[in-house]
């Protein structure tokens, strides 16, 4: 039997591939009004994600990477910058 925290683990991995799917989509679209509307439900699994994700925080069901340090952020900001 599945816990409420492998559900919820599971909800998020789904949303997160759905996620990058719409993105692809998204690019790849010609038609505006169609377009629009995956980017609309897009927005709103970009929204359910993140409510989940909070959700997962506080419940200790999931643990976030530590935070990058500042010299990490500015040497990949350097890199990509140096790509434009």
């Amino acid at each position: 039997m599945l816990t409420e925290k492998d559900m919820v683990s599971d909800y998020l991995s789904d949303l997160n591939s759905s996620l990058a799917t719409y993105a692809q989509i998204i690019s790849q679209c010609d038609n505006q009004a169609l377009r629009n509307t995956l980017i609309q439900i897009r927005n709103a699994d970009e929204q359910k994600q993140w409510e989940l994700y909070q959700a997962a925080l506080l419940h200790n069901y999931y643990t976030p990477a530590s935070q990058a340090e500042e010299q990490d952020i500015q040497q990949v900001k350097q890199q990509f910058s140096q790509r434009s």
